[in-house]
C-alpha cells in the first residue's frame, strides 16, 4: 500500500436560477462546491470514487485518505449546504453531486465513477443513482419546481455503501424522542415513553410490546410535525407568499431504545453511547439531527412520508453493482440499517461485508480501516472498475 497521495482543491461551479436563496451569501444564481481531489502518487488512473454527504465535512475522514493511500483516486465534494442543513433540500444536493460527477468525467477525464456512500452519503448516493438511471423528480416535496429529469444526470458505474444508514428521515425518526407531547413545550412528556427519566416505568431490556409502541410513537410525532409544516406552507401560499419560509426547532432528537438496551439491534457498540457521545445529552444538544429546520428543509430531509432520499426504495430502482459494508461496533448505523440496504438490491447485485469490531469512523482502528479498504479494492477489481 502506497503511503503517499496528492491532495488538490477544486472549485466546481454552475448556474441555477432560484426564486429565493437558501444558502448564505454569494451570487444569487451561482452554486459553488468545494472539492478535494486525492490522487495516488503513481497517477490518477481511469476510475474515481466520489464522496458527498448532504451536510459535508468529510474530506479528511479516515476512509477517504486511506483509499487514496491504497492507490485509488478519490474526490470528496461538499454540497452547497456545507455545515448548515437547516434549509437543505435533498433534491438540490443530488444536483450538486451530479455537477461533481460531470466535472470528474468531462473536466478531469475520469472514465469511470464509483459513488462512495459514507454514512449519510449512502442514501444520497442511492437517490442520485436512482434519478440518473430512472429520472422522476420535477419538484420538491414542498411543491416547488425543481427538475432533476432535465438535468440528465450521469449514472455512476458502481456504488459503495460504507457504514451507511437507510435515510436521514428514517434514521432521525428512529432517534426522535416519542415522549414529547407538545412541540412548543418539550418538557410536556409522556412519562411512559420518557426512557431517559429514571422513573420511567419501562426499563431495559425492553419488551417487544414496548418497543413497538415506542417506534409507532416516533412515527406519529414525525407525522404531527409534518402536518404542521404543510399547514404553515399552505397558509403562506393562500396569502400569496409563495416564497415565504419559517424557521423552527425540533427538540429531543437523539432518543432510541438501542442506546440504552444493547439487545436492540445488537452489535458490539458500547452500551449507553451513541456516535455523538452521551445520547441523553445529545437529545437536547445543538448537534443532533434535525434540531434547526425550515419548512421546506423538513419535508425534503426529515419527513418520514415525504422525503425522497429513502435508501432502500432508491436501491430498488438502480442496476449498477453495489458493495455494502457494515461495521459491527457501529454506534450510529446499527446492523438493521446495513441489512435493509443490502436486501433492497436485486439478488446478486450487491456484496455484503461486515468489518468485525469496527466503529463508525474507524477512529483508532487502523487495522479495521485497512480491512475495509481492501474489501473496496477487491470489489472494484472484481467488477472491472480498476482496469
Amino acid at each position: 500500500m502506497s503511503k503517499h497521495y496528492h491532495r488538490t482543491p477544486h472549485l466546481i461551479t454552475f448556474t441555477e436560477t432560484s426564486s429565493f436563496k437558501d444558502t448564505y451569501a454569494g451570487p444569487m444564481d451561482l452554486v459553488a462546491l468545494e472539492a478535494h481531489l486525492l490522487t495516488p502518487k503513481a497517477g490518477p488512473g481511469k476510475t474515481v470514487v466520489i464522496f458527498m454527504h448532504p451536510v459535508g465535512g468529510g474530506a479528511y475522514l479516515p476512509m477517504v485518505s486511506a483509499l487514496a493511500r491504497a492507490g485509488l483516486s478519490v474526490i470528496y465534494c461538499n454540497s452547497r449546504y456545507r455545515g448548515a442543513d437547516s434549509a437543505l433540500l435533498m433534491e438540490k444536493v443530488v444536483a450538486d453531486l451530479g455537477a461533481c460527477v460531470r466535472y470528474a468525467k468531462e473536466k478531469l477525464g475520469f472514465e469511470r465513477v464509483v459513488l462512495g456512500g459514507w454514512s449519510g452519503g449512502g442514501s444520497l448516493s442511492l437517490m442520485y443513482q436512482a434519478e440518473a438511471e430512472d429520472p422522476q423528480i420535477t419538484e420538491t416535496p414542498a411543491g416547488d419546481p425543481y427538475d432533476l429529469v432535465s438535468q440528465k444526470l450521469i449514472p455512476a458505474d458502481g456504488i459503495m455503501l460504507l457504514a451507511a444508514h437507510v435515510s436521514r428521515a428514517i434514521t432521525m425518526t428512529e432517534w426522535l424522542d416519542p415522549s414529547v407531547r407538545d412541540e412548543n413545550n418539550p418538557d410536556d412528556r409522556d412519562p411512559a415513553l420518557d426512557i431517559y427519566h429514571p422513573d420511567c416505568p419501562n426499563q431495559p431490556p425492553y419488551s417487544d410490546a414496548f418497543v413497538a409502541r415506542f417506534r409507532q410513537a416516533q412515527i406519529d410525532r414525525n407525522r404531527r410535525i409534518t402536518a404542521w409544516v404543510k399547514d404553515k406552507l399552505g397558509d403562506f401560499r393562500r396569502r400569496g407568499l409563495a416564497n415565504e419560509e419559517f424557521g423552527f426547532v425540533v427538540h429531543r432528537t437523539m432518543c432510541d431504545v438501542r442506546w440504552l438496551d444493547p439487545t436492540q439491534d445488537a452489535n458490539g457498540r458500547p452500551p449507553g453511547t451513541c456516535y455523538l457521545g452521551d445520547p441523553q445529552t445529545v437529545n437536547n444538544g445543538p448537534v443532533a439531527l434535525a434540531r434547526f429546520n425550515t419548512l421546506r428543509g423538513w419535508l425534503s430531509q426529515w419527513s418520514y412520508d415525504d422525503s425522497r432520499a429513502n435508501g432502500p426504495a432508491c436501491a430498488a430502482r438502480i442496476t449498477v453493482p453495489a458493495l455494502v459494508i457494515g461495521n459491527t461496533a457501529d454506534n450510529a448505523c446499527t446492523p438493521s440499517h446495513t441489512e435493509r440496504l443490502y436486501q433492497a438490491f436485486a439478488p446478486g447485485q450487491a456484496r455484503r461485508v461486515d468489518i468485525a469490531g469496527a466503529n463508525h469512523y474507524y477512529f483508532g482502528q487502523n487495522d479495521k480501516l485497512a480491512q475495509a479498504v481492501e474489501h473496496c479494492r477487491q470489489w472494484l477489481e472484481d467488477q472491472g472498475l480498476l482496469a
